[in-house]
């Protein structure tokens, strides 16, 4: 696919007559880049549109765990228009995830171009004024994220004491500890005798031992168990926003689908009625067709 070919297919440029598009594709640099490569970061300096001629490029912003695709584009696709148009930073970070062939827009030959066709750089601009509204709407909408992880965050050292005492509590670990240290503390007190035993039956300090314990223990236990129910709150919470999110995203893609089935229906109509046809069968070009 030549330079030319691959602005015609572009919607930002479908709308650019036969010498706007050749004026253009005479601006534009190649570029290679491999599989993996960081094309650009989010806060790097930018002044270069990029038009996806082969490969596949992701965009995204964050690093590690807060890392977010925002879009995974394709040949026939471009990036980096924001930077184009104002020079300033750029918003997200884009790297190759396939080889990739780039035909480059750089800013002061863009202008260039617009300052010969202002005509071209209306339809331009509104091309561009519409992708930016759809990225500014899909990244106000990013809801989907690890609510425990921030909830852990956030935790005092108190509270991660608390959820300790409820784990080991609630084990058959403690269960077994218990046991055996209570059976030992029996025994030992019935071998020693009354008179050398330092608890002798009915163990009243193991008694107000275990009593200490259990009053110590419940109420630990239960601030770990309102944690819970607020880390469940949370993801309930998450749960409902990704589903609203998922159900506009549906309804978005249906309506892009009747656009799509509308235009192909649009060309369709278009190379079924071509002038050599119509001269073939022998009639005027545009004549409605016999019955």
């Amino acid at each position: 696919m030549d330079r030319e070919t691959l602005i015609r297919n572009m919607p930002l440029f479908e709308t650019l007559a036969d010498d706007e598009v050749l004026a253009l594709a005479g601006q534009l640099q190649e570029r290679t880049v491999g599989a993996g490569t960081t094309i650009f970061r989010a806060g790097e300096p930018g002044d270069t549109l990029f038009l996806i001629q082969e490969g596949a490029v992701e965009i995204s912003t964050g690093e590690g765990k807060q890392r977010t695709v925002l879009a995974s584009l394709f040949p026939g696709s471009f990036f980096g228009e924001i930077s184009l148009l104002d020079g300033s930073s750029r918003s997200a970070s884009a790297s190759a995830t396939k080889d990739c062939v780039l035909q480059a827009l750089e800013r002061d030959h863009f202008f260039g171009f617009v300052r010969g066709k202002p005509d071209a750089a209306t339809k331009i601009l509104a091309e561009m004024a519409d992708r930016l509204r759809q990225t500014n709407a899909l990244f106000s909408q990013q809801v989907s994220r690890d609510v425990l992880e921030e909830e852990e965050e956030r935790l005092t050292f108190g509270q991660r004491i608390a959820d300790v005492v409820a784990t080991f509590g609630g084990s058959w670990t403690f269960i077994g500890v218990f046991g055996l240290a209570m059976s030992a503390w029996m025994t030992l007190n019935v071998f020693m005798g009354e008179t050398d035993a330092f608890d002798p039956f009915p163990f009243i300090l193991l008694n107000l031992a275990l009593s200490t314990t259990a009053a110590l223990q419940a109420p630990i236990i239960m601030m770990s168990q309102n944690r819970q129910a607020a880390k469940d709150k949370l993801l309930a919470q998450n749960d409902y926003l990704v589903n609203l999110k998922a159900e506009l995203g549906i309804q978005q893609i249906l309506k892009n689908q009747g656009e799509m089935l509308a235009r192909l229906a649009m060309l369709e109509r278009k190379t079924t009625r071509t002038p050599g046809k119509d001269a073939a069968a022998g009639k005027e070009p545009g004549a409605p067709p016999s019955p």
